[in-house]
């Protein structure tokens, strides 16, 4: 038998044994019985009594007088007990609601919780399918909520969930219904007239402007954006849902909040079926890259680096390729974002340097190794001591190894990131800043920061050939570099017309699809076997390495 039909069975039964104590015929009879039995006896024995006060009669039989008096300890008896069981039933139906409304109700903000939304949810569908009318259920979640949690504390974190409620509870219409699901996660399930859908877009916009707007916490201004995800009993392109089909609005709802937050957040969509697929596919990709880290899928590919004065190959940016059993072969831009989300990207990472550092230590020790960092990896304070034991490890020269990271790691932690390059750099690591110009990077942290060199954006080199905007902030790019005194690096070097005009502005490095696609280990080996720059090659006439500082000013 289902669990749902158990507890209403239950529940029924323990109604019915409250009826039945309500109308308890034992005390009720007792105290009846003791008064029909008084009227009775007193209108025998009171006469007696009161004419032998008055000294014109015999005096009361005793028996009858103790008749009397039982009878009025019976009525005091059987009316106080059924008073007190009265009482008791009373208080307990109370305590029953309260608790009901207890497992109900969300205490923080009065709303229901997410056990009563689903059985709240399937009364209101059947009281529209018989009025003719259709539900939506609405889903909305706060974006970024643990970082204002985290920041300020619980109490604020409650006071910006109570406050929310408030204000979703204030756009609802009539017979609405309101619940907090957990966490910083609401549902509105509203019944509108099916001829005017575009009634719910106008309570999704109204709601995503008012909760966006500021409150005060203890003097402080906060303020947070929504995620709000719709879909409908008759939701358009999805298959009609049911009446009694709760939890499928709540999945589908469910995921196209999910699909707001993909798409930037602080906006709503109605739920589409292509949707499902896509949050199906995720789901899959995140136990493909989860079950991958585990059996060494991901695997280093190494893209060129050439000197553009001399033509002369400098060394390798090291680009993670995961080789999918069921996916084959998958760039980094599928991969590297889910699985910073899900919190693997230090491990896979680790593997990757671990793996390219073996492979590196074969080839000519003027070649150097570049690898980008993942912003969340210079979150962890551990991260160099991570990086100078793989070193240790593979008995790698610090020079030869160049951290690169994005501008945007520059906003999350100063601190911990001054402290990571500094220890990087003291130990002979180079540090190079990625993706110039697509940053808000300011000068002062260019002249205080340890960086080794810049490298300008592929979005920009890409189009000097075409654009004169871009060839103009190119050159800017590489006069600012001359003017701190840092090399330069352009990535996304395509044809040769790009190439010419990067020959015109200075000592430059480069890398792109001009010079060849990323490659697995195998192939590079055979291309530096070939030009002879193979480690073992060079055994016995290789030369020291150049120093930093010649490094530095050749570019």
């Amino acid at each position: 038998m289902p669990k749902g039909v158990v507890k209403d069975n239950s529940k029924a039964g323990g109604e019915k044994a409250l009826e039945r104590a309500e109308r308890d015929l034992v005390a009720l009879g007792i105290a009846v019985a003791a008064i029909l039995l008084f009227v009775g006896t007193g209108g025998m024995v009171l006469p007696q009594v009161v004419r032998s006060w008055m000294g014109v009669g015999a005096a009361p039989d005793p028996i009858l007088v103790n008749a009397l008096l039982l009878n009025i300890a019976l009525v005091i008896f059987g009316w106080r007990r059924y008073a007190e069981l009265t009482q008791e039933i009373a208080e307990r139906r109370k305590a029953e609601e309260l608790a009901r409304q207890l497992a109900e109700t969300d205490p923080l903000t009065g709303s229901l919780n997410r056990r009563s939304i689903g059985a709240a949810t399937e009364k209101l569908l059947s009281v529209a399918h018989a009025e003719g009318r259709a539900v939506a259920f609405v889903m909305v979640d706060l974006d970024n909520f643990k970082t204002i949690n985290d920041l300020n504390g619980h109490q604020a974190g409650d006071l910006l969930l109570s406050t929310t409620a408030d204000r979703i509870r204030a756009l609802l219409p009539r017979d609405s219904l309101l619940a907090r699901l957990g966490g910083d996660e609401f549902a509105c399930v509203i019944p509108y007239d099916p001829r005017f859908p575009d009634r719910i877009d106008q309570f999704a916009c109204q709601l995503i402007e008012r909760a966006g707007e500021p409150f005060d916490y203890d003097g402080l201004v906060l303020e947070i954006t929504v995620s709000v995800g719709i879909t409908s009993n008759l939701d358009t392109g999805a298959e009609a849902i049911e009446e009694g089909s709760a939890q499928a609005l709540i999945h589908r709802a469910d995921i196209a909040m999910y699909h707001a937050k993909k798409q930037g957040k602080n906006r709503y969509f109605w739920f589409e079926e292509p949707m499902e697929s896509e949050l199906r596919f995720r789901s899959e990709l995140e136990t493909g890259i989860r079950r991958g880290v585990a059996r060494g899928e991901f695997v280093p590919y190494y893209e060129q680096q050439i000197d553009l004065e001399t033509g002369a190959l400098s060394g390798f940016e090291m680009l993670a390729r995961w080789q999918s059993p069921t996916l084959g072969l998958v760039s980094p831009e599928v991969f590297i974002p889910v699985a910073e989300e899900i919190g693997v990207i230090a491990e896979l990472s680790e593997q990757l340097i671990d793996r390219a550092l073996a492979d590196a230590s074969e080839w000519d020790p003027r070649l150097s190794l570049s690898v980008n960092i993942s912003p969340v990896q210079l979150r962890d304070p551990w991260f160099a001591q991570k990086i100078l034991k793989l070193l240790v490890k593979h008995n790698f020269p610090p020079h030869r190894l160049d951290i690169e990271i994005t501008e945007s790691c520059l906003h999350e932690n100063i601190g911990v990131v001054r402290s990571i390059i500094t220890s990087l750099k003291n130990q002979g690591v180079t540090i190079s800043l990625d993706d110039f110009g697509t940053g808000f990077s300011s000068l002062s942290q260019l002249r205080t920061l340890p960086f080794d060199r810049l490298k300008i954006d592929r979005s920009f080199v890409s189009e000097i050939g075409s654009a004169d905007e871009s060839d103009k902030l190119v050159r800017a790019i590489v006069s600012l570099g001359d003017g701190l005194d840092l090399p330069i690096t352009a990535e996304g070097i395509e044809d040769t017309e790009i190439l010419r005009k990067l020959r015109t502005m200075g000592q430059l490095k480069g890398q792109g699809y001009y010079y060849g696609r990323p490659e697995a280990i195998d192939a590079v080996r055979s291309r530096l076997d070939s030009a002879g720059l193979l480690a073992k090659r060079e055994a016995t006439t290789k030369s020291d390495p150049p120093s930093r500082a010649k490094q530095r000013k050749t570019g």
